[in-house]
């Protein structure tokens, strides 16, 4: 664990919340208060993302798609 003043926590914030990610910080205020940092991972996945509603069919994606891979296709032909 390590213990900080609140002005030494406040000039090196960056620094004290790198070391969070490993293990407990206290910062300590002049009147004996005294906080903990610790680090919580993200239970969401970044790919957990909302979906959107839309008209388009599996049939328009999949065209889209196919489309898409031919132009990327006849411009790697190209080269």
């Amino acid at each position: 664990m390590k213990v900080y003043t609140y002005s030494e926590a406040r000039q090196r914030l960056s620094d004290v919340l790198n070391i969070a990610r490993s293990e407990e910080v206290v910062i300590k205020k002049r009147g004996g208060e005294t906080f903990s940092i610790i680090f919580r991972k993200s239970e969401k996945s970044p790919f957990d993302v909302p979906g959107i509603k839309t008209k388009a069919t599996t049939k328009d994606i999949l065209s889209a798609v196919r489309e898409s891979r031919e132009r990327f296709g006849e411009q790697n032909n190209e080269d």
